[in-house]
């Protein structure tokens, strides 16, 4: 005569909840490309809605001869400021948000290559912004405390003297561009280094996806491109703390030097912020087709 085992009951699975500060913190810890990639394309945005916001004011400002919105301080400021913004605040990070959250999907990697290296990038890029709006608090320039960059968001020498710009509302623009610039390039780095050796088998270069090439393409460039504006800052630094004059004029320096670093940047960073679209005109036309 069989004997039936009694049955076991299956304990039903534990609910685990999570409250706003345990999302928060995986958020905040997460070395995933994906959310890292939201995160890079949320900020992008957020600083594009600020910077929108600033440029309605000069619009409102210049729409009428005479007018009074704000005073010719402020207004330096906010186009400073917003100039800022959209060139290193708004392009790049939607730009490396999308590759972020893309790049490995399309080639069949789980990640990218150094995991950690994303998220130093991203938090490199978010302080670097955080540490230039403080100025609008902790800034103190020639009008007093309280007082944002004001020497245009191309910050050409010799405004950026402390004879022209004393206190150090510069210094606040010079060193969150720096930060944000050591986090772009530890990024494209990754991209770089993903795209090469990460790839799925099976995928040679030439059967990547065009996006895949184009990010490739602009990560190289950002490398290239991004160095020479932070040396040109790292100059900058040390003309206004330790007494140099590499774009002190008066005492042998070249302000047209800066404008050589600094455009050596700034004309790639237009690629760098659109290339990436051009992909996307291939290959939404057939998808948005069912092809």
């Amino acid at each position: 005569m069989s004997v039936l085992s009694p049955s076991i009951a299956t304990p039903a699975p534990a609910t685990v909840r999570t409250g706003g500060l345990t999302r928060l913190h995986e958020w905040v810890v997460t070395v995933d490309h994906k959310r890292l990639g939201v995160m890079y394309v949320v900020a992008g945005l957020a600083f594009f809605l600020i910077a929108g916001l600033e440029a309605s004011v000069i619009r409102w400002q210049l729409a009428a001869a005479g007018n009074s919105v704000v005073s010719p301080q402020v207004f330096n400021r906010l186009f400073t400021v917003h100039g800022t913004t959209m060139v290193f605040m708004v392009g790049i990070p939607i730009v490396f948000g999308f590759a972020n959250y893309l790049v490995p999907l399309m080639i069949g990697a789980r990640d990218l290559a150094f995991p950690r290296l994303n998220a130093f990038g991203f938090w490199a890029f978010l302080f670097g912004g955080l540490l230039l709006y403080f100025s609008f608090l902790g800034g103190d320039g020639l009008y007093g405390a309280g007082s944002a960059p004001d020497v245009g968001w191309f910050a050409y020498a010799p405004l950026t003297g402390r004879a022209f710009s004393p206190g150090n509302s510069t210094d606040y623009w010079n060193l969150s561009i720096l930060v944000m610039g050591f986090g772009t390039v530890a990024t494209s780095i990754n991209l770089i280094a993903t795209t090469l050796v990460m790839r799925c088998r099976g995928m040679t270069l030439g059967r990547m996806p065009l996006y895949v090439w184009m990010m490739l393409v602009v990560s190289v460039m950002t490398v290239l491109a991004l160095p020479p504006l932070s040396a040109a800052q790292i100059m900058l630094l040390l003309d206004r703390f330790v007494g140099a004059h590499f774009f002190d004029t008066q005492a042998g320096g070249s302000a047209v030097m800066w404008q050589h670093f600094f455009w050596f940047f700034g004309h790639p960073e237009v690629y760098i912020s659109w290339s990436p679209a051009s992909p996307w005109s291939p290959r939404s036309s057939p998808c948005s087709r069912g092809r």
